[in-house]
Formats: structure tokens, C-alpha cells, sequence
């Protein structure tokens, strides 16, 4: 079912609220001062059904400049807007700015109220229709119904309604399959009941018994019941303006401003990339750095603005910007918003929101801004592809991917599986749940890996490769996880770039070559391991037996590296061909004998007790052998 949402806009003393009183028998001043001023100070809630028998939702803004704050959290959220003018004023200051605002938020349907018909002649209620149609040529209320009302005599209120119906049926279903959202315009609390919030819901629906998070303060709460138009209802859904009773939550921790969203699916930031168009009717232009009022949903937030590829913003110029806050947003791609200079309080500008989660960017910087281009231009396909790729190094997950969108995309699956096909972007699959990286960005790693290991060899050229935990630590850094970074290792050795030995990694093209002297070293440990057999020698003799100890120690760890020799435990170590002899002894003695001893094992290999039982142990630590009592079975 659509489910509308109405509001009202103009100037101050035009007879918004009085209308809505003619339209729905109820009053939505609801303040004692409100009510002794005759002015709306806050916004104004209330409901009426449609002859269709569709509930519409109302909401009254407040006129008074100094109120603006209030009219935006209203207008944020409506879909169809009355816009009030009194026939007996005409177009007034304030009837202009929130005309502005209404655009600046994107509202695309609207009627025009004249009120106040009853004081007027017939000749002076054409000539401020005229005014009216020529006023808002060019805009989303050309052509727009207007409509003569009066509040007092109901004279236009049946018209009124007829064209409210019209509307109504000609406005866009909401979003209720997204990602549930409700921006909060009031927060109390009822007695055995505990915190109410109060708002539109701009996106997706909420269950009685949801878990809910408040942003940016990120507490969490759950749905005990939910109010729409004053009666309790199991769910609420976008386009209806509810109240939500939520348990766990203080009132004092939540503000107005604030959004009641699902847990964990959007993340606060104090900086976002926007597109922002400059009021043609502003006195000056909008200057780099200048210090600005955000108004987005119900929230109120001072900024600077960044301009990303102009000096200056000029009145009727769009430019792509970045809005460094005070204070932290949430906030969704697409979004509406709208600028105000901090004093005087003039609304200059407003637009769009294209990075909810931005990062400070460098003014001018060609690649920023085409990036942005892209994300504005809606393309999911291009918006997810570049999306991943500016997440990669987080190595996220779909649901890492849907919370930087900063929207819902029900066909994720199936784009990320394109961009795959593709080659647009790799999934990795080791881990619990599927990890995707751009190309572009394993390709940079594989590069920065191969430049890394390049100088590796260059400076230790008898090592076999450079050992997985600094690569990593280098390259990926810590937080990517290990099964994540195997595979990408395992990629890059697939694709012929590198060769992985145990717990190091060199380039495919790296061989280890001996000089002459350095070769007559290696001859003579592979001659001393040969000699003795399973008598492991000692590092210490054999050094002390060579001149050059450095010489030694490089050729002799480059041994060790390659597997040519296999250390067993500290000081015990084979040549390669005599472990997997040990290996096959101890296997067939113990498949003709059932078990092994160390006294056995240090018979068959003719050693000493001491060298048995290390490799007795050792094939025990690798899960070779398993040991039970003084003996030892196959694992």
C-alpha cells in the first residue's frame, strides 16, 4: 500500500495550520505559546483520510524565519507539499525560501493554496493567481493546481481535497524493501513505557520486536510497539510517519537528528562528498572553507565546505564538494540536503549526497572527481565496481560492500557476479564469507610485492624469498586475514608472478647462484652432512672450520631455506635426502613391527640415542608419529 506523507510551506501567517485544521478538524498547534502567539513554533503532526479511503499524513511547518530549522526537519520527508500563500499578501520572503528548499530537497509534486480568498475581490484574487503562475514558471509547481481556499467560509477546501487525491495517486511508491530509516523529530518518554522517538520513515520497514541502532551515538535498542496515525501497529513501512516505542534506549541517548536505523548497516563520518548547487538568487558566491549550516533529514550541523574543482561557487553554479563537519552524520547516498550561511541564517544552497563515508581529499585532484562522477552517475554496475574498489584494502565482505553504498541493492549478488565474470573484480573464497577486490587493486599489490621482493633477492641473494608474516605486514597489512592473504599468495603463484616454499615467497624468476667460493662452502657442508649421517653436526664446528664465518653463515642459511637441509629441532639437521630416509625407515619398521622405541630407532638409524629421539620428537610434532608411552605408532 503507498503510504503519503503531506506538507505544508510558506510564509508566516498565511494560515498554514488553520488550513489544515479546515481540512482535517484538527489542530496542530499544540504549545501553550504556540497557541498565545498564533504562530507554529515546532512542526505539527496529524492525519486525514482521502475519499479514496487512503490515510494521508500531515505535516505543519512553522513560517517564522527564525523557524526555518523546524520547516526543514518537516519538508524532508513529504511527498506531496501545500504550498500556502495568502491571497490577500501574495508571494512573500519567506513563501520564497521555503519554495527554495522544497526544491533544493528535491520535492517534485506540489499545490498551490491561495488563502485567505474570502477577503479578496475577484479582480485582486486573478491578478495573484497571475503572479502565482508566473512566479514558479520553469520549476516543479509549473502548472501546478492552484487553488483559492478559505479556511473560515470552507469555500475551495472540497477543490483542495480533489487535487490532493489527484496527486497522491501520481507519487512514487516508497523504498520499502531498503534499508529501514527513521531520521527522529521528537524524543520523550511515557510512563511504563519508557522512550518514544517520533519521525518518517524514509526507507524500508520496522517489525514490533527489531533490533534498531540509534546513529551516530550507535546504541542499541528493540522495537516493543510501534504508532501509526494513533493507532498501534505491528509494522511501519517508508512514507508513514510513526512512533516507535524502543526499550534499552535512554531518551537522554538520542537526539533530534538522530536516525533509528538496522544494526551495524551504516556508519557515522565527519566527511562527505556531495554535489551542491549554488541559489541563483545569492548575494555572493560560496568561498573555499567557508563555515556553513547542513540541514539533512532533522538534523542541524555546522560545516566547511571544500570545493573540489572550482576557486569559488558563483550563484547558479553546481560544483562538487566536501562538507568537513563538526560534528558526525549518517547518512545515505542520493540523500537530500540543504546549506544555510552561519549569520546571517540565509538558505544558499543544497543538493545531493553522493559519499556518505568520505575520506579528506586533496582540491583539483582529477581521479577524486571522476570517481565522484561516477557514483553520481547511478550506474549500479559502475557505482558497486568503484565502491569495491575504494573498500579494498578492507577486504570486504557483501555486507562491508552494501554499508559503504549507503544503500540497499537487492540485485548485489548478481551485479558482484558480472563485475566478477568480468574480471572487473576477484572473489575470494577461503574465508567464512566471500571477500571481493578490485582488480586494479590486486594488481597494485602484486606489483608492490614484486618490486619488494625484487630488492629482497638484490640484497640477500643466496635466500630462498622473503617470509610471508613481513610480507604481509609490508604489503596488506596486519588486519588482512590469513586464510584472505593464502589466497591471494595462492593467485599470484598461479599466475606464473611467484613461488611460495613453505613460509617464503620469491619470484618465479629468482634461482639462487653460488660464486665460486661461495659454492666450495656449500660443498663442504653437503660433504660434512654426508659423512656423519644421522650424526647431525654442529653449526659451531663446522664455522670454526671456516675462514670466512659470513660466507659460511649465508650459504649455510641458504641451505636451510630451500629445504637442502631440514632442521629438526635446534642444532639437529639433516640433509633432505636423509630426513625422508629417516621417514621411510621409521614407516616400514613400524609397519612390520607395529610400534617403534627409541632404541630401535637409534639402531636402524645407526646414531646415537640423543639424535633418535630428536627425530622420534620431531616426527611426533608433525604429526607423523604419535607417541604412547615409550613408543611410537603412525599418526
Amino acid at each position: 500500500m503507498k503510504h503519503i506523507i503531506i506538507g505544508t510551506a510558506g510564509h508566516i501567517d498565511h494560515g498554514k495550520t488553520t488550513l489544515i485544521k479546515a481540512l482535517t478538524g484538527r489542530e496542530t498547534d499544540t504549545t501553550k505559546e504556540e497557541k498565545d502567539r498564533g504562530i507554529s513554533i515546532n512542526l505539527g503532526f496529524t492525519f486525514f483520510d482521502l475519499p479514496s479511503g487512503k490515510r494521508a499524513g500531515i505535516i505543519d511547518v512553522p513560517g517564522h524565519e527564525k523557524f526555518i530549522k523546524n520547516m526543514l526537519a518537516g519538508v524532508s520527508g513529504v511527498d506531496v507539499v501545500i504550498l500556502v500563500i495568502a491571497a490577500d499578501e501574495g508571494i512573500m520572503p519567506q513563501t520564497k525560501e521555503h519554495f527554495e528548499i522544497l526544491q533544493l530537497l528535491n520535492v517534485k509534486k506540489g499545490i498551490i493554496a491561495l488563502t485567505k480568498a474570502d477577503l479578496v475581490d475577484e479582480e485582486w484574487l486573478s491578478m495573484v493567481e497571475s503572479e502565482v503562475e508566473d512566479s514558479f514558471k520553469g520549476t516543479f509547481l509549473d502548472g501546478a493546481p492552484i487553488i483559492p481556499v478559505s479556511s473560515k467560509t470552507k469555500m475551495g477546501i472540497e477543490s483542495l481535497i480533489e487535487e490532493i487525491e489527484k496527486a497522491t495517486e501520481e507519487v512514487d511508491p516508497k523504498d520499502t524493501e531498503g534499508h529501514f530509516r527513521l531520521p527522529v523529530d521528537r524524543i520523550f518518554s511515557v510512563s511504563g513505557f519508557g522512550t518514544v522517538v517520533t519521525g518518517t520513515i524514509i526507507g524500508g520497514k520496522v517489525k514490533e520486536g527489531d533490533t534498531v541502532q540509534i546513529y551516530p551515538s550507535m546504541a542499541i535498542g528493540k522495537i516493543r510497539s510501534i504508532q501509526v496515525h494513533e493507532e498501534n501497529v505491528k509494522i511501519g513501512e517508508a512514507g508513514q510517519r510513526c512512533a516507535l516505542n524502543i526499550t534499552n534506549v535512554k531518551v537522554e541517548d538520542i537526539n533530534r537528528g538522530d536516525v533509528v536505523s538496522v544494526a551495524n548497516i551504516m556508519e557515522p563520518s565527519m566527511v562527505i562528498d556531495c554535489k551542491l548547487y549554488h541559489l541563483k538568487n545569492s548575494q555572493k558566491p560560496i568561498e573555499n572553507r567557508q563555515r556553513l549550516r547542513l540541514y539533512h533529514g532533522t538534523n542541524e550541523i555546522l560545516c566547511r565546505v571544500i570545493i573540489l574543482d572550482k576557486e569559488e561557487i558563483k550563484p547558479g553554479e553546481q560544483a562538487y564538494v566536501q562538507l568537513r563537519l563538526e560534528r558526525p552524520i549518517t547518512v545515505q547516498r542520493n540523500d537530500r540536503y540543504v546549506l544555510r550561511t552561519y549569520s546571517p541564517m540565509v538558505t544558499i544552497a543544497g543538493g545531493s549526497i553522493i559519499e556518505p563515508v568520505a575520506t579528506k581529499a586533496k582540491r583539483f585532484k582529477e581521479d577524486y572527481i571522476k570517481e565522484l562522477k561516477i557514483k553520481e552517475s547511478g550506474d549500479p554496475k559502475d557505482i558497486i565496481e568503484s565502491t569495491v574498489l575504494a573498500i579494498s584494502s578492507k577486504y570486504p565482505t557483501e555486507f562491508d560492500i552494501l554499508k559503504a553504498l549507503g544503500k540497499n541493492h537487492e540485485d548485489i549478488k548478481d551485479i558482484l557476479k558480472e563485475l566478477i565474470d568480468k574480471n572487473k573484480i576477484i572473489s575470494l573464497n577461503s574465508s567464512d564469507k566471500h571477500v571481493y577486490i578490485h582488480k586494479s587493486y590486486y594488481e597494485n599489490k602484486l606489483k608492490e610485492l614484486m618490486d619488494l621482493l625484487e630488492k629482497y633477492h638484490n640484497q640477500n641473494p643466496l635466500k630462498f624469498g622473503m617470509s610471508k608474516e613481513e610480507i604481509k605486514g609490508k604489503i596488506f597489512g596486519r588486519e588482512i586475514k590469513q586464510k584472505t592473504y593464502d589466497e591471494i599468495l595462492e593467485i599470484m603463484q598461479s599466475h606464473g608472478s611467484i613461488k611460495i616454499n613453505d613460509s617464503f615467497v620469491a619470484l618465479e624468476s629468482f634461482n639462487i647462484e653460488y660464486t665460486k667460493d661461495q659454492k666450495e662452502v656449500k660443498d663442504r657442508i653437503i660433504k660434512t652432512f654426508k659423512s656423519l649421517g644421522y650424526n647431525s653436526p654442529k653449526y659451531a664446528d663446522m664455522e670454526a672450520k671456516e675462514k670466512d664465518k659470513k660466507t659460511f653463515k649465508m650459504v649455510y642459511d641458504s641451505l636451510i631455506d630451500t629445504g637442502s637441509l631440514v632442521k629438526v629441532m635446534e642444532d639437529v639437521v639433516y640433509l633432505k635426502e636423509d630426513y625422508l630416509k629417516a621417514k621411510d625407515i621409521i614407516k616400514s619398521y613400524i609397519e612390520e613391527n607395529e610400534s617403534i622405541g627409541a632404541a630401535e630407532a637409534r639402531t636402524v638409524l645407526d646414531t646415537s640415542r640423543k639424535y633418535a629421539v630428536a627425530i622420534l620428537e620431531h616426527f611426533d610434532s608433525i604429526k607423523f608419529t604419535k607417541r604412547i608411552e615409550d613408543k611410537r605408532i603412525l599418526y
